[in-house]
């Protein structure tokens, strides 16, 4: 799809001729509500199309210019392209002008057009002197060099050469906002009569298509696009760039507010912390101080917080950005390199603005360290981004990193066609460097353990894993161990796959010399700690011992502490083999072992449960195999 969609902004200090201007353009009048028209001033952001052709789509947005109305301003030029900076000729540059001039600018809006509008109610003379003053104001901001029209909105004097204007600078530029994740700030919620609720907004980035699941952030409600229009039109689709209404089902109108974010995919990151470069206004009337509570505007949410500083506690005019970050009372929907504004609440006046460099901030330390944790943040590519998320994480989800990174769709998928990056189970993503990070960690607590515990086989996998958690998340742990050549399982068990279980060298001699004893006493033993102490192997050590005597088949365990050496257990099985029938009772195999009931029983009840006997009434009888 071709076609691209613009949305621009008529801006300026009030009275000034905007809602003049933008009906001299579309034929609407954008003052909508009865107490607009009762005040004859602009209270909400009006909206009307200004041109269409196969290759373009222009919206206009006309913001309320009275200073109580700053924050419908904000939210009615969120995502615009491009502004019209309205001034009449026969006042000039006021108040309004120079902070909406301002506010665009920390936005990020880069194209403008200048009207000087009411030309015919003042003599050349005038509006030359508010032309030369205009030219002298944008000097050092992103407008300076911008076209400055001639206008009379009555008469229709210079309409035609703003409209041109418009669409000719529109023309050039080049937009992506129809790429990646749909998502509309909304700035209107209302209803409509048998339709249900209606939210508008200018669609920030994405398409939607109608009867299309979406979801209302931060609030995470579910929804569909019941129906979709554009300027009173029905549509299918809807595009970035693009002004829109869209009919939610399901939700009622008390649900929603302004500075809600329709989205489709919820991903997005919804926060209260936020890391930002600001920059200040050139004429602060107070001091910025450390926590100091404003208001923070981004998208068309107005929400307070603090600023919190990490180089200064104060600050009263610099032209350098400010990395700090804004800690706020209510979680706002936001993503790396959104623009915001912060106005202070009480006496209220625009501070400055800004660029979120990380949706995701974090508590950090005071000083220049974390200045250059900011910067490096900031500086970073989606590659570098997302390596920092998943260095941190170790692992995520496709939707958790499209989080926590703020990234789109299109660049996770550009960075994961990159060899390096793994996927686990066809939905984890992790990166080489950390699963052979994770491989050598693994191979070198199994090198620990084997070095501390050498009469053990090996480690329980569920330990194991356990005791890697939470650093490291345990799919990418059985993934990680599931590639291994290094090491083997055998059940429950994993070991070095070279690692054989063995005593160790300064006990060697003790222990041959424990089993020989534990050999000589035949079948009428001692407990088999005693073998143990005699040859002055300590308490703490004992049960390792005997777990690996027992693991190795060295001895057999008859009953607690009663052991026999494998080769007397072996012995006395053969010769109650050889010496019995197919059953046999307790008095007989007495007899022929000549051993009390003491060790006779606990030896029988050995049989049972090794498989070799099973009892069959008074007697005890072979199992096939045995016999």
């Amino acid at each position: 799809m071709n076609k691209r969609y613009y949305t621009i902004g008529m801006a300026g200090h009030i009275d000034h001729g905007k809602t003049t201007l933008t009906k001299a353009l579309t034929n609407i009048d954008t003052d909508r509500l009865k107490e607009e028209k009762e005040r004859n001033i602009s209270i909400e952001p009006g909206f009307a199309p200004l041109f269409e052709d196969e290759q373009i789509q222009v919206s206009v947005v006309d913001v309320p210019g009275h200073e109580r109305f700053i924050r419908q301003m904000i939210a009615g030029v969120a995502g615009i392209d491009l502004v019209v900076l309205v001034v009449a000729a026969d006042e000039g540059v006021m108040p309004q002008t120079k902070e909406h001039l301002e506010i665009l600018s920390f936005l990020g809006i880069k194209s403008g057009i200048v009207a000087l509008t009411k030309i015919d109610r003042v003599e050349k003379d005038l509006y030359d002197i508010a032309r030369e003053e205009i030219t002298e104001e944008l000097v050092g901001t992103v407008f300076e060099g911008a076209p400055i029209v001639l206008v009379d909105s009555l008469s229709g004097k210079g309409v035609e050469e703003v409209k041109t204007y418009i669409t000719k600078t529109i023309g050039k530029q080049e937009t992506t906002r129809i790429q990646g994740d749909f998502r509309l700030p909304i700035d209107q919620v209302f209803t409509v009569k048998g339709q249900g609720t209606v939210v508008r907004g200018t669609v920030y980035e994405g398409m939607v298509e109608e009867g299309e699941t979406l979801h209302v952030l931060p609030l995470g409600l579910e929804t569909r696009a019941r129906q979709i229009q554009v300027h009173q039109k029905g549509a299918k689709m809807v595009y970035g760039g693009q002004r829109a209404a869209i009919n939610l089902s399901t939700l009622a109108k008390n649900q929603i507010r302004r500075g809600d974010v329709l989205v489709k995919s919820p991903h997005f990151t919804v926060t209260k912390t936020v890391d930002v470069t600001l920059n200040l206004v050139q004429d602060l009337q107070y001091e910025v101080k450390q926590r100091m509570l404003v208001k923070v505007h981004t998208g068309t949410a107005e929400v307070i917080g603090k600023i919190v500083f990490f180089d200064r506690n104060d600050v009263m005019t610099t032209d350098e950005e400010i990395y700090c970050q804004l800690r706020l009372e209510e979680p706002i929907v936001t993503k790396r390199n959104d623009r915001f504004i912060v106005r202070r609440p009480t006496p209220s006046e625009t501070i400055g603005g800004g660029e979120i460099i990380d949706p995701n901030g974090a508590r950090y330390k005071f000083g220049e360290e974390t200045i250059a944790k900011l910067k490096a943040k900031r500086e970073g590519a989606p590659e570098e981004r997302l390596l920092r998320v998943i260095q941190n994480w170790k692992v995520g989800s496709r939707d958790e990193i499209l989080q926590k990174t703020s990234l789109s769709g299109d660049e996770l998928d550009a960075v994961l066609c990159i060899n390096d990056w793994i996927t686990i189970n066809g939905s984890q993503i992790t990166h080489s460097s950390l699963v052979k990070q994770l491989y050598t960690y693994i191979s070198n607590k199994l090198e620990d353990f084997h070095n501390k515990e050498s009469m053990k086989y090996g480690i329980d996998k569920a330990e194991l894993i356990q005791s890697l958690q939470p650093v490291w998340d345990k799919q990418l742990v059985e993934y990680v161990l599931s590639q291994g050549k290094d090491w083997k399982q055998d059940g429950p068990i994993i070991s070095k796959d070279n690692f054989t279980p063995h005593v160790p060298s300064q006990w060697k001699k003790r222990s041959e010399n424990s089993l020989l004893s534990l050999k000589e006493s035949g079948r009428k033993v001692e407990p088999i700690e005693v073998y143990l102490v005699n040859e002055g192997i300590p308490k703490e050590l004992q049960s390792s011992f005997i777990h690996f005597y027992r693991e190795q088949k060295l001895i057999v365990q008859l009953e607690g502490s009663v052991c026999w050496h494998i080769e007397v257990f072996d012995h006395a099985l053969k010769m109650l083999v050889d010496q019995t029938n197919e059953t046999f009772s307790i008095s007989e195999a007495k007899e022929i072992l000549g051993l009390s009931r003491k060790y006779m029983i606990p030896f029988l009840e050995c049989l049972d449960k090794k498989g070799f006997t099973f009892r069959d009434g008074g007697e005890r009888r072979w199992k096939d195999e045995s016999k």
